[in-house]
């Protein structure tokens, strides 16, 4: 999904463990988006991980986001992930 969201909130970056990263350890953050409209519209609590995770938004942000929704398996339960793979930030909302 590609949109204009605002952000509601971001956590602080702190490292998880990754085979793919090199060194075995990626940083991540989570941020929440919203869309726009008001304040009941639909929002996505995102993962951003490795150089994106050090980029920092704040409350109120509009921004450009890219997210990609995939679906895990684990123990016999089914997992929803949202990754922000690109998160551009516009202007402030003020």
């Amino acid at each position: 999904m590609k949109k204009i969201m605002k952000v509601v909130m971001q956590g602080e970056p702190f490292a998880v463990q990754s085979q793919k990263a090199e060194g075995g350890q990626l940083m991540k953050c989570n941020i929440v988006l919203q869309e726009l409209g008001g304040k009941y519209e639909d929002s996505y609590v995102a993962a951003m991980l490795g150089a994106l995770a050090s980029c920092r938004f704040y409350p109120g942000d509009l921004v450009y986001a890219v997210l990609r929704f995939q679906t895990r398996e684990y123990n016999g339960q089914v997992f929803q992930d949202i990754l922000a793979q690109d998160v551009v930030k516009i202007n402030s909302i003020k």
